[in-house]
């Protein structure tokens, strides 16, 4: 017998359902019974900061009361001590989620005048995939994503957490995103909640909706929601702004869609990992929308997020957070981003031009609709994928992956110069098995 639900998890559900009984609707077991402790080690810790004897936090101090630490540490950091070794709070620094969360509209000039909570640190973007499995997927729930889809997806919603995974073709005839698949797929389901992943740009596929997309897109989204479904759509957006082409969409559909439906809550999951290339600093944010959403709601949602991951993981990284803080008020940051952005695009034309000078790799493989990211993928015609991956390493020193029967190629590390020759070694690898 599952045992009563804690006092500040009763607090925290009573705010949701107030404001929008469907947001409570489609919390999990494990989201309606999660809180963040505000009356017992970090409560008590927070009262007695500034005293003259502080004896409640588990950290250790000089005997000045600044952080120990050991200086062949400390050595190696450009860091105050105060800014690297201390706890970071279990939501994330209050400055960090400040301010990223002033970036988005940004980034994103859809949200300007849209409210959203205040982003919730996570430790990068597959924790906030897990925490968001662990707030709003039971045993047996369907996350409907595209049949394109990042592996780690089973091992979070299927495996850890009971989910089914239930996927669509991603693509349609004229290589668009497939509206018509998705609606098809929601339209077979009859549960009454779903959760749905949209990842633009798409990994393993580098593909980001045109912006002549996007508005079906939302109205497939806010037919289901008029109709009383109510969705959880999860926005992966790991590999924001890595947009290469013109007429694609260059913001987060979360701009679209937190403020659509009240049966529609928006969770944009993102973070500076590809964004700003710190994949070691695991620091992302987790960001809820909802039309009617109201600071007492955001604040509950922000709670339950917080507990989940002081139940997990404690808090992210401090150092990681602090250079964060430190780059995004630098005035060389920008410059820097655009310099590493245009490598990468180099890189992406680099693909059309080799693939436009070659059309005698159609015989042998054809690439899926790709504009964006750090991956494109190839179908292969006649060969066996798994076989050919073995084949480059075993022959050309050349590494890709195999996947839902394609194989993706990452130019985000693949040098400029090498493309030309990744592309004929796989074009031979082909025809040598066939």
């Amino acid at each position: 017998m599952a045992a009563a639900l804690d006092s500040q998890a009763v607090g925290l559900n009573k705010t949701i359902e107030m404001v929008n009984p469907g947001v409570m609707a489609m919390l999990s077991e494990r989201g309606r019974r999660i809180y963040f402790p505000k009356m017992g080690i970090l409560a008590q810790s927070a009262e007695a900061r500034g005293k003259a004897i502080n004896a409640t936090i588990g950290t250790a101090l000089e005997e000045d009361g600044s952080p120990l630490c050991l200086p062949s540490i400390a050595s190696q950091m450009n860091l105050p001590k105060s800014a690297a070794f201390p706890y970071a709070p279990s939501p994330g620094l209050p400055e960090i989620r400040e301010l990223w969360g002033k970036m988005l509209p940004r980034k994103n000039p859809g949200l300007a005048g849209k409210t959203f909570s205040l982003p919730v640190v996570s430790c990068a973007l597959t924790h906030g995939l897990s925490v968001a499995a662990y707030m709003f997927c039971n045993d047996g729930d369907v996350l409907l994503t595209p049949d394109l889809y990042w592996e780690n997806y089973d091992l979070i919603f299927g495996v850890s957490f009971g989910g089914q995974v239930v996927t669509y073709p991603a693509f349609n005839a004229a290589g668009g995103f497939n509206i018509d698949g998705m609606r098809r797929a929601m339209a077979a389901r009859k549960e009454k909640k779903l959760v749905v992943s949209l990842n633009f740009p798409n990994n393993p596929a580098g593909y980001t909706l045109l912006e002549k997309e996007v508005p079906a897109l939302k109205e497939l989204l806010l037919a289901e929601a008029e109709a009383g479904r109510q969705l959880v759509v999860l926005i992966d957006d790991a590999y924001f702004g890595l947009v290469f082409e013109k007429g694609v969409y260059t913001q987060s559909v979360f701009a679209d869609l937190c403020d659509a439906h009240p049966n529609l809550l928006a969770v944009k999951l993102d973070g500076p990992t590809k964004e700003d290339y710190v994949w070691g600093f695991r620091v992302g944010f987790i960001t809820f929308g909802i039309k009617g959403g109201t600071p007492a709601l955001y604040q509950a949602l922000e709670g339950k997020c917080a507990g989940a991951i002081r139940a997990n993981i404690s808090n992210a990284s401090m150092p990681a957070q602090s250079m964060l803080l430190a780059a995004w008020k630098n005035p060389a940051y920008e410059a820097e981003k655009r310099k590493a952005f245009e490598l990468l695009k180099g890189r992406y034309e680099e693909i059309k031009n080799v693939l436009g000078a070659h059309p005698e790799y159609l015989d042998e493989f054809e690439p899926l609709p790709f504009n964006s990211g750090y991956f494109m993928c190839v179908r292969l015609r006649k060969s066996d994928p798994e076989k050919v991956r073995q084949k480059l390493l075993a022959d050309h020193s050349t590494g890709v992956i195999s996947l839902c029967g394609i194989l993706r190629i990452a130019f985000s590390s693949t040098p400029t110069a090498h493309i030309g020759t990744l592309f004929a070694n796989l074009f031979a690898a082909c025809k040598a098995l066939r």
